[in-house]
This record gives C-alpha cells, sequence and structure tokens, in this order.
C-alpha cells in the first residue's frame, strides 16, 4: 500500500473518531471549530476525512474536549463526558504549536541527513508543502505528518506538546491512568495523608546513588544490630 493510500485511509479513519469525541462531549460543530480557531466548514471536511487537522489542532481538541489524545490512534468509542472550558487562547495556542513542531520536524530532517527532495520523492508531498510546514507558515496534516516521521524513523510521541498548557494537561492525565493502575490496596495507601511523611521519604531516596542508598542501607544495618 502507498503512502498516499495510508494517508488518504488515515484521514478518514481520523475523521470518525474526531466525529465521536465531539459528540460524545455533546459540543457542536460551531463550538469546537470556534474553540480550536479553524471554520466551521473546515471542521466539518476534517470529519468527513477531505482534509486533516494538525497535531497542535488535534492536541487543543482533545485538551478542548477533556479527553487523552491517544484516543485519536485508538478504535474505541468514548463515554459520554462533559467538555472543560479553560480561559486559554487555544486557537493562538495552536498557531504557536505550528512554529514549534515545523521547527522541529526541519531539525529532525536534517539530523537524519534527508533533503527535502528526497523527503517530497519518497512521501508523494511536494517539496514546497514541506518546506511551509517546516517553516511554520502552513500547518501540518496529521497523515502528513506521520508519513513524514515514517520516513525520518521519529515517533509522533516526542512531537506532542510537553511544556505547554497542553503538554502539562496530559501528563497529569498520563498520571491519572498509571495511579489506576496500582493495586486497591496501593491507591488507598496512596491517598491517606499520614503515609505523605512515606511517599516523600521514598521520593528523595528514588534521587540518591546506588552508592548513596547503599550507604543508608549499610547504616540502617547498623542501628539495628
Amino acid at each position: 500500500m502507498s503512502l498516499q493510500v495510508q494517508i488518504t485511509l488515515r484521514a478518514h479513519k481520523l475523521g470518525v473518531l474526531i466525529r465521536d469525541a465531539r459528540i460524545a462531549a455533546r459540543k457542536t460543530i460551531p463550538e469546537v471549530a470556534t474553540a480550536i480557531g479553524v471554520t466551521h466548514s473546515m471542521l466539518r471536511s476534517y470529519e468527513e476525512g477531505r482534509k486533516s487537522p494538525s497535531l497542535p489542532e488535534l492536541e487543543v481538541l482533545a485538551f478542548y474536549l477533556n479527553l487523552p489524545i491517544q484516543h485519536f490512534w485508538s478504535g474505541e468509542a468514548l463515554s459520554d463526558d462533559s467538555a472543560r472550558t479553560e480561559p486559554i487562547n487555544l486557537a493562538q495556542l495552536a498557531s504557536l504549536r505550528q512554529r514549534i513542531i515545523g521547527a522541529l520536524l526541519r531539525q529532525k530532517r536534517q539530523q537524519t541527513s534527508i533533503s527535502l527532495k528526497v523527503l517530497a520523492f519518497e512521501t508523494g508531498i511536494t517539496q514546497s508543502r514541506i518546506s511551509a510546514y517546516e517553516q511554520g507558515t502552513s500547518a501540518i496534516p496529521l497523515p502528513d505528518l506521520e508519513a513524514i516521521l515514517s520516513i525520518l524513523g521519529v515517533r509522533i510521541e516526542i512531537f506532542f506538546d510537553q511544556n505547554g498548557p497542553v503538554g502539562k494537561w496530559m501528563s497529569e492525565q498520563a498520571a491519572i491512568q498509571e495511579f489506576l493502575k496500582l493495586s486497591p490496596e496501593l491507591r488507598a495507601f496512596v491517598c491517606l495523608p499520614v503515609n505523605r511523611p512515606y511517599l516523600e521519604l521514598a521520593l528523595n531516596l528514588s534521587h540518591l546513588s546506588a552508592d548513596r542508598l547503599r550507604s543508608v542501607a549499610e547504616g540502617l544495618l547498623d542501628i539495628t544490630l
């Protein structure tokens, strides 16, 4: 299967997932389009698979609808969760992330020593479009970004927001998911205020080197003997 066929199929699957997320959040197309900074017709074209959002647009969409961004790589329908609203200019945030992603894409391409010409040939995306992506003057549709990264051998997760408000929210969501994986006994232990000194001690010990930990252990043994 050619990359262009994969891009087309991915665009349609992504559209279904976007529509599923919006309906689960009980949001209209105008509401979501306004929140993420695109026109109503553009969002409709995303849902129909005729066009695809960029990664920053997908990030702010996940943030606005209060769902893990991994949903857009899954095939599961969403539960009926309510959307979150935050006093953040999400459209401006997406625009800034476009430029950051473009610069990072250019950096990764140069690190792999792949020219624009070769990348255009391998992906079927024109050199001018890839150049516009790298300069941040044109949003990168997610299927295009995934196709480019498949040639560069780079994982999409590297391009996720790490330090911005969306990135912090995504980290919180990941931490919650990890917490929920703990046994009921461990969750109960962590939630009890009386146990916080033990947790803080464990946190401090986790920062020590192996030699320092060995020294502490030996000191405890001397005390107990």
